[in-house]
């Protein structure tokens, strides 16, 4: 793939990483900011009355330019990633159109990126987590996301190496069989972190965390979808059809 094709790829991944950034936008603003808005409700009902932090950015500056600005900053930045990630995927983990290598790719990295990591350390919402261990339960998020994306390559490159001794479908089972387990150990091994309220709506927790997975599946989705779209019509062009009445001219 030459350095034109790779350019042409990542604008269109930015491109679609920006109309992804969209549709989330619509989710996190339609889903997940209504929940924000009751964490922060029992949070202040539950404040001692004397204690009273100045807001330095309004309420609804947050949620409305404050909350675009992070979504679609954030969708132009991983649709460049994972359209630099395609262009080395293509071709190297099987025979698939470009369409069906870009929807591989999206959930593939939704599940190491964001899944992995949510099942183990969820998304809270505000008034759920003590502010003095912020610093150790990002470093673990972190920690626990590089490992999912590490092990996912891994389990990649060991199933590309099996495939010629056991066959695509049996290297693929063992590929995915190793990545579980080695997760798994992770899940046991690395510590747990409940710093829920007793009192904090269960039902309330529930849908914000529904909502922040919601949102991620629509980015990583929309965005395979586009940029596949996208990709295959760069990759492989239609041919140009002749329209009816077009004379062509016979050589002499």
């Amino acid at each position: 793939m030459n350095s034109a094709t790779v350019r042409n790829l990542l604008v269109r991944g930015m491109l679609a990483g920006l109309g992804a950034g969209v549709l989330a936008l619509i989710v996190a603003y339609f889903l997940g900011e209504p929940n924000v808005d009751s964490a922060i409700g029992f949070e202040e009902a539950h404040a001692p009355a004397h204690e009273h932090e100045v807001e330095l950015v309004s309420r609804s500056l947050q949620s409305t330019a404050g909350l675009a600005t992070g979504v679609l900053v954030y969708g132009v930045a991983f649709g460049g990633i994972a359209a630099l990630a395609f262009c080395f995927a293509l071709g190297r983990v099987g025979r698939f159109t470009p369409r069906a290598t870009a929807l591989l790719l999206s959930g593939t990295a939704l599940l190491a990126v964001y899944v992995v990591p949510f099942l183990k350390y969820p998304a809270n919402p505000p008034s759920v987590g003590d502010p003095d261990t912020i610093g150790k339960r990002t470093t673990l998020y972190f920690l626990m996301m590089v490992l999912s994306v590490l092990l996912a390559v891994a389990a990649v490159i060991v199933g590309k190496r099996l495939a010629p001794k056991l066959g695509t479908w049996h290297a693929t089972v063992v590929a995915v069989l190793g990545f579980g387990v080695v997760i798994g150990l992770a899940y046991e091994f690395l510590p747990v972190i409940n710093e829920v309220p007793g009192d904090f709506p269960a039902t309330l927790l529930w849908r914000f965390r529904l909502s922040a997975l919601a949102m991620q599946a629509t980015l990583w989705g929309g965005f395979g979808l586009v940029f596949g779209e996208l990709a295959e019509r760069l990759l492989h062009p239609k041919p140009a059809t002749v329209t009816a009445g077009t004379a062509v001219a016979a050589p002499q």
